[in-house]
């Protein structure tokens, strides 16, 4: 801690102001760009003198945060945890809806004692659909089970330690004091403050994407042309094909046949004779 301390006075270490406001700076500018993107931040401070402080900002800013004890594998073992958040919100439907006064007495009261149980643990917790994408520590001596489970996850840690903590364990270092409501409640209120802008962001995001999908799911679709043929625009008969003309002749196409053609064939056809009768005679002549 000697980079965050500014001197010694009387036995008692002066923590560097500028320190701090570097740090806080720091880790709001991390959760509202964290929150942004719709991660969930998970607060955590379970001593006596600062937990109500705990509970207060983290409602205000709708995170999940723990003030009573860590159970052991929150964050490793999350899937051992939500069975009993489920467990919660059976019993509290059967204390609502009155089935819970129809049972036997030594029923009811066992129903009560594993509800007030869960309750005063899991109360804080009951809106974790995951693992967080960070966690806001307040005195990482006394939440180390807390720290090394996020440093196991590979979740980014926000520290408000004093100067009898190990800050190599926090990614983000706030120094201050842990033991004082009024600081706490200083830093905590600038940390929720950071959180509820990046909620207000998301859902900025969220309500332009919901428009623009709906602008692109309320324009008509362009008719696609038809492939098949005689399907045109024109009606029927319409397309690129077209039927093969017919030629001068009345044929189907080709060039037609000239009147010198056909008195060409006629002329073979007339020397062909001639020089059959010319044979004919020249036959007979022999014989007389």
């Amino acid at each position: 801690m000697r980079p965050y301390i500014y001197g010694r006075r009387s036995q008692i270490h002066i923590i560097d102001l500028r320190q701090t406001v570097r740090g806080l700076l720091r880790a709001t500018h991390f959760l509202a760009g964290l929150t942004a993107t719709g991660a969930q931040i998970l607060f955590v401070g379970t001593k006596r003198q600062i937990k109500t402080v705990v509970e207060e900002q983290a409602r205000r800013c709708q995170m999940p945060y723990v003030s009573e004890r860590w159970i052991g594998g929150t964050l490793t073992n999350f899937t051992v945890i939500k069975p009993r958040l489920e467990k919660l919100k059976e019993l509290e439907e059967i204390e609502t809806s009155g089935a819970l006064q129809a049972m036997p007495k030594k029923q009811q009261s066992n129903y009560r004692r594993e509800r007030r149980k869960l309750t005063r643990n899991l109360d804080g917790i009951r809106t974790l659909t995951g693992l967080p994408g960070a966690v806001v520590v307040v005195d990482p001596r006394r939440e180390d089970i807390a720290m090394k489970e996020a440093h196991r996850m590979g979740i980014p840690t926000v520290c408000i330690l004093d100067t009898d903590c190990d800050p190599e364990l926090a990614d983000i270092v706030i120094p201050a004091n842990d033991d004082a409501m009024t600081s706490i409640n200083l830093l905590m209120g600038k940390l929720a403050d950071a959180v509820i802008e990046g909620r207000a962001n998301f859902a900025a995001t969220a309500m332009i994407a919901d428009k623009q999908k709906a602008a692109e799911g309320g324009d008509d679709p362009k008719p696609r042309a038809s492939r098949r043929p005689g399907t045109g625009p024109g009606g029927g008969g319409g397309g690129d094909r077209s039927r093969p003309r017919r030629g001068p002749g009345g044929g189907r196409g080709g060039p037609r046949r000239d009147s010198s053609d056909r008195s060409g064939g006629g002329d073979r056809g007339a020397s062909t004779e001639r020089s059959t009768g010319d044979k004919t005679d020249s036959a007979e002549g022999d014989k007389k």
